[in-house]
């Protein structure tokens, strides 16, 4: 039967996550997803637990709210051109609409053994083919449980095999309204979401609202053959091998469509049977289609000592953080990243959330929403470069929707005609309204670029691509946030600047000591319009619309500049403040460094930027030491970005605090969001390999810790791949096909 643990992987490196002990919390679960169904894989020999997502269960329906509050907006601009910094923050509060949706958990599946001597335990996830694996003795017999999310099959599947005869029950658990049957080998639960709530951090005395009539329903069904039906489970008895096959689909049928009037059919898409499937088939064709996408690049940092390698993969994360040398553990990490992108976003117009995929609990952290104030984009950043073209057409799609809900929250909070925008947050809805409900804290709630900032990835998306068909489709995106920031730009002593404007969720110190949040001209805001127009003018000359290129280069002329401080960083506000907290995890106003191409290095304008850097330091969140590896990188300090590659993977436990790794190697904020992840994906390919439009360099920014090795299959932004190999920090090999 094949119950020996198979071996990690048969490439130069180990791509395998591996622990001697079941999972006890999220934080060490092991994930699996397919893009749009996924799992947190427990491995537990009394109970096995596996928390189920869908991509696409939400709470809420079509966003249909129509503001007019354009009205609000030029009181606040004559307090700023007044300089009552206080009154402006105030007035914020009138220009902000409802919150986002929440992202919902849809079950938990529990397989019941009985209770037994359990000896050498193994678990482990291997990347390289995207299969959890769980084996151990029972009373002396061996036992095995394989995992996987099948993206050609659009199952969970899940194969038991054991020396001695199988004994379990199968339940299915759910923390929606629902109904549960079990028949025929297989249990199918139906239910339905909120069609409407607010997030735990809004007081309010409700915050769930349902009607079975309304919002997203669906149904769950496991089936397997080998099992019998009783009452709400299913037994398993006297075999010695058994498939489950989990599937699920919900009536969300698009951002704009009703869920049950306009809702896709789910309740016969989800009705699989297990008698219908091979293992061994099923596995190929999942394998098949996931080593397409993932064995497109390879990477090698150094390697790691056999007795080091043989550790638990979190002893190893604990010695890393307190300075061993690791490069196979840090090789692992960007593949990673890789597979989680591959694992959560295959889904139109449903991109990676803030926890990607995976997510228990029914008030997760921030909606586990879209926000975009740094965290969507950094999930896509390493999309294109690591070679996953594909997975970026989620949030592609997704920002085609954006443009429709955002022409009207342009037109109902910003008088622009022409255009679109977007704020903080959004959700699988494509919300785009600025959020607070009249109490939220102007520093988030009413930043208003996330349209430009999002639009930004249609032109990364063809410079690595060359894409023209994808071009074309998205440039109406791409020219409406252009056209939005064009739109609202207004002048001051001769130069184009916003107002209002906030420096998302940092705070300023005035003179008089007065802790703001509302200003005018933020660098943050100029980086990105300042990107976008760029960005729309290149691609309006592609497709020959002229007029409007020579009309985006002729606002971008007049745009604010950068400006040092006189602390020789560079200046986040208009006037040269000191932040309120100089070490804030936000590091906005250096966009234009990274992920945006406007400061090159050795310039001044590089050199404030490294001493921004400087002045916040190397603690901060999860999230941010992934954006911090990637600003270093640019400015060609590969000694300061392998520092901060190696804070991002600092051992967090369970339950503590400070932001880095957690034991399963998923990021921690904390608490989880998955955007710290790929960020440090990025992070890599960014201190190897950058390009632009037409040149790409090779080790820009190579630690001395990575004195040898090779990174195979990334893309460039000259539209080729890259092939790089080094030897005592010195390029032996690079092409570009």
């Amino acid at each position: 039967m094949g119950l020996l643990l198979p071996l990690a992987c048969s490439r130069e490196q180990a791509l395998t996550l591996h622990y001697n002990t079941p999972a006890q919390c999220f934080e060490e679960a092991l994930p699996i997803g397919n893009g749009r169904i996924g799992a947190m894989v427990y491995g537990k020999t009394n109970t096995d637990k596996l928390s189920i997502n869908d991509i696409t269960l939400w709470t809420g329906e079509p966003d249909t709210t129509r503001y007019q509050k354009a009205q609000n907006l030029q009181p606040i601009r004559e307090a700023l051109q007044n300089e009552d910094y206080r009154r402006a923050d105030q007035l914020q509060r009138n220009l902000q609409g409802h919150y986002s949706e929440t992202y919902q958990p849809l079950g938990t599946l529990e397989i019941a053994f009985p209770e037994g001597e359990i000896t050498d335990y193994k678990r482990q996830l291997d990347i390289s083919n995207a299969i959890a694996t769980v084996t151990y003795n029972r009373n002396g017999k061996a036992f095995r449980a394989d995992y996987l999310a099948s993206a050609p099959d659009n199952v969970i599947a899940i194969r038991l095999q054991s020396e001695a005869p199988i004994e379990a029950t199968i339940r299915l658990k759910s923390q929606l309204p629902h109904q549960t049957e079990a028949k025929d080998g297989r249990i199918i639960s139906d239910g339905y979401a909120a069609y409407h709530s607010l997030p735990g951090y809004y007081d309010a005395p409700q915050h769930y609202f349902y009607n079975p009539e309304k919002g997203i329903h669906y149904r769950t069904v496991i089936s397997c053959a080998q099992a019998q039906a009783t009452d709400s489970t299913l037994t398993i008895d006297n075999c010695i091998e058994a498939l489950i096959i989990v599937s699920n689909r919900t009536s969300f049928n698009g951002f704009d469509k009703n869920p049950v009037a306009e809702g896709r059919e789910y309740k016969d898409a989800a009705l699989k049977d297990a008698r219908a499937y091979n293992w061994e088939k099923l596995k190929n064709a999942h394998t098949k289609d996931y080593k397409a996408l993932f064995d497109r690049v390879s990477i090698k940092l150094g390697t790691t000592p056999e007795e080091t390698k043989a550790l638990p993969t979190d002893l190893q994360l604990k010695l890393y953080s307190e300075g061993e040398p690791n490069p196979e553990l840090e090789a692992l990490y960007f593949q990673y990243g890789r597979y989680l992108l591959i694992s959560s976003s295959r889904t139109e117009g449903v991109p990676a959330n803030l926890q990607g995929l995976w997510n228990e609990s029914m008030d997760p952290p921030w909606s586990s929403n879209y926000t975009t104030n740094i965290n969507l984009e950094e999930n896509y950043w390493a999309a294109e470069e690591a070679a996953l073209p594909e997975m970026h057409q989620s949030l592609l799609s997704f920002i085609r929707n954006l443009q429709s809900t955002g022409e009207n929250t342009a037109k109902g909070f910003y008088s622009v005609e022409n255009g679109w925008c977007l704020g903080h947050n959004s959700d699988i809805w494509a919300m785009t309204c600025p959020v607070g409900l009249g109490v939220g804290e102007p520093s988030w709630a009413n930043w208003n670029m996330g349209g430009a900032w999002l639009a930004t990835h249609i032109w990364e998306h063809w410079l690595f691509t060359r894409n023209s068909k994808d071009l074309k489709r998205d440039y109406p995106a791409l020219k409406g946030a252009a056209q939005f920031c064009m739109s609202i730009l207004t002048e001051k002593d001769g130069e184009l600047i916003t107002s209002p404007s906030t420096s998302p969720e940092n705070l300023y110190q005035t003179p008089d000591g007065y802790a703001g949040q509302t200003s005018y001209g933020c660098t943050a805001d100029l980086a990105i319009i300042r990107e976008c127009l760029t960005d729309a003018a290149q691609a309006a000359i592609i497709l020959g619309d002229n007029d409007f290129a020579q009309e985006a280069q002729a606002i971008q002329n007049r745009l604010r500049g950068y400006h040092v401080g006189k602390d020789g960083n560079l200046q986040e506000w208009y006037h040269d403040w000191a932040d309120q907290d100089p070490r804030h995890r936000h590091q906005s106003h250096l966009i234009g460094l990274y992920p945006g191409h406007q400061i090159e290095p050795g310039t001044a304008f590089a050199q404030a930027a490294g001493r921004t850097l400087e002045v916040k330091g190397f603690e901060t969140t999860g999230w941010s030491c992934g954006w911090r590896v990637n600003l270093y990188a640019r400015l060609r300090d590969g000694e300061n970005a392998y520092k901060m590659y190696r804070r991002l993977l600092k051992y967090v436990g369970p339950g503590e605090s400070g932001g880095g790794t957690y034991p399963n190697l998923m990021d921690a904020h904390p608490p989880f969001q998955i955007d710290g992840n790929f960020g440090g994906c990025a992070g890599v390919v960014e201190m190897l390999v950058q390009s632009d439009a037409n040149a790409a360099t090779p080790l820009p920014a190579l630690p001395k810790a990575w004195p040898d090795g090779y990174i195979k299959g990334v893309k460039t932004r000259t539209g080729k791949t890259a092939n790089l190999e080094w030897k005592d920090g010195k390029v032996v090999k690079f092409e570009l096909k």
